[in-house]
């Protein structure tokens, strides 16, 4: 499932291609929804942001669009004429005089009034977006020490929506090692400077692979590696599907472990079982 740094790109990209343009045609591929194809066309979209892994779309009639990518859905922008072939089912089809945005396979999107879209469920029980400008680290460090978060294991924790939007399994691995961490120890177990670290990379991870298109490793190793080997999946993570492999920092060889139903790698050397 896209994590939040590829739905808020692929928000960048739908944006670019429809801001302020008039939609000459809008097609949905749910019956729910088809209602709203006339309501749609002739208007602008005013702005796309993100929640996390939701994608809103606002457009100039006083209506949003909330969508979810979910597991297998994808936005794709072309310009008009060259729609990918393809044998994915489409959701929703945004199309202006020069540009095409379309989202396939997901099904989880509504329309709502803009001024209600707050009232969606998934965006009732959501955190603070990762990507937010206006989330800082002693944002994230108070969500740490909630009654809510404090006691539970960082596992868990960084999987949970309700605790920071657009976190998912890559980013937990990657986040978790980067501020040295075990992920089984709970926010409360942490001492001080550890929580400042915690709170501090879960932002810059989480920037650093929305602006690289995925890449958590930072800037001058990934210069490196990326000398040593082109291959993007190979290069892009510390600790992420690099089982058995060396610890980029001290060799050990990466751990994967399941938690929560999910894999994740860390280092027995560089996140020590408990809290220092």
């Amino acid at each position: 499932m896209p994590e939040g740094p590829e739905i808020r790109r692929a928000a960048d990209k739908v944006q670019q291609v429809l801001i302020d343009k008039p939609l000459e045609r809008v097609e949905f591929g749910l019956p729910q929804l088809k209602n709203y194809e006339k309501q749609l066309e002739n208007e602008h979209v005013l702005r796309v942001e993100t929640r996390g892994k939701a994608l809103i779309t606002h457009f100039s009639n006083g209506l949003s669009m909330y969508s979810h990518n979910q597991l297998y859905g994808v936005w794709h922008t072309c310009k008009k004429g060259d729609e990918p072939k393809t044998t994915r089912q489409l959701r929703v089809g945004l199309y202006t005089e020069a540009h095409s945005a379309i989202l396939y396979s997901a099904s989880d999107i509504s329309i709502y009034p803009t001024e209600l879209i707050h009232e969606h469920p998934f965006l009732q029980r959501v955190g603070p977006d990762v990507l937010n400008p206006t989330v800082t680290r002693d944002v994230v460090e108070v969500r740490l020490t909630e009654k809510a978060f404090r006691n539970r294991a960082l596992s868990a924790l960084y999987l949970d929506q309700r605790f920071m939007a657009g976190l998912g399994n890559y980013l937990r691995s990657e986040i978790l090692f980067a501020a040295g961490v075990h992920p089984a120890l709970k926010p409360s177990e942490l001492n001080e400077e550890q929580l400042k670290s915690l709170a501090y990379h879960t932002l810059d991870i989480c920037k650093r692979s929305y602006e690289t298109g995925g890449y958590t490793v930072y800037t001058e190793l990934r210069e490196v590696l990326q000398q040593q080997d082109d291959d993007f999946e190979r290069t892009r993570f510390m600790v992420f599907d690099r089982e058995e492999m060396p610890c980029r920092v001290c060799a050990t060889p990466i751990t994967r472990q399941t938690y929560n139903g999910r894999r994740l790698y860390w280092c027995r050397q560089c996140q020590p079982e408990r809290s220092k």
